[in-house]
């Protein structure tokens, strides 16, 4: 039995996520995931389980999801990866296929993960950019939320930056990266570390913009690991402007 790895893209725009809530799929085209197994069922002509590195929120996009499934097909990579971009439909595509180690495990071998997430600002909001940005009215202060990043960094205890009130894991992550750029009028975020929450890397960046626009202090950061208050910080930002962007092995 083989061991097929896949690097994959896709808008998330219409989809309920990497895999459907446990609540049932709120949107009519279900789970990412789901339509990438409808195609190697059909490629297998057997159920297949596809393993994805992590979970995305419904609306988010993924420039670099790492999934695997097991095949005795004598299909080559290069023919699996023509056939599943051949039937996908056209916001999902797979970027590349190759053979991996009959023990890889995308997830439990993950080392790291990187998002990004964009938002605009400015008076009018762009038609063009409405679908993948989050548009800001006001001008939050790149410099400020910078320093209140800074507090983000190293292991701590994200209780209260996650939406999953049935958290039965250690809530302890370790972030090794937030850098914030801005250019013209666009602000990027970009969030690397070991693992993350649900709406976890949302909530943090909705935190920076309230800093950044005056209506929290920075020294909310460290008080919410220290109480786990999640009534602290904002609601998640809207998934639209979020992407995953690397999945990292050793």
């Amino acid at each position: 039995m083989r061991n097929i790895k896949l690097i994959i893209e896709y808008d998330g725009s219409r989809y309920d996520g990497w895999v459907e809530a446990k609540n049932g799929s709120r949107v009519k085209n279900g789970a990412v995931s789901d339509k990438i197994v409808d195609v190697l069922k059909e490629m297998e002509q057997k159920d297949t389980e596809l393993i994805g590195a992590i979970r995305t929120e419904a609306g988010v996009h993924a420039y670099r999801q790492v999934a695997t499934f097991k095949t005795d097909s004598e299909k080559s990579p290069l023919e699996i990866k023509r056939y599943l971009n051949r039937y996908l439909p056209r916001d999902i595509a797979v970027l590349e296929a190759s053979e991996a180690d009959e023990r890889f495990h995308p997830a439990f071998n993950a080392k790291g993960f990187t998002f990004e997430y964009r938002i605009t600002v400015g008076d009018v909001p762009s038609v063009f950019e409405r679908k993948y940005n989050y548009y800001c009215f006001k001008n939050p202060d790149v410099d400020r939320m910078k320093k209140a990043a800074a507090f983000f960094i190293g292991k701590h205890d994200f209780a209260g930056f996650s939406d999953n009130k049935r958290m039965k894991k250690s809530t302890v992550r370790e972030i090794t990266a937030l850098d914030i750029y801005k250019s013209g009028n666009e602000i990027s975020f970009t969030v690397s570390g070991d693992d993350f929450w649900p709406n976890m890397v949302r909530i943090m960046i909705a935190l920076l913009i309230e800093i950044g626009t005056g209506e929290k202090e920075a020294t909310v950061i460290p008080k919410i690991f220290e109480t786990g208050d999640r009534s602290l910080a904002p609601e998640a930002i809207d998934s639209k402007g979020l992407f995953l962007t690397d999945v990292k092995y050793e």
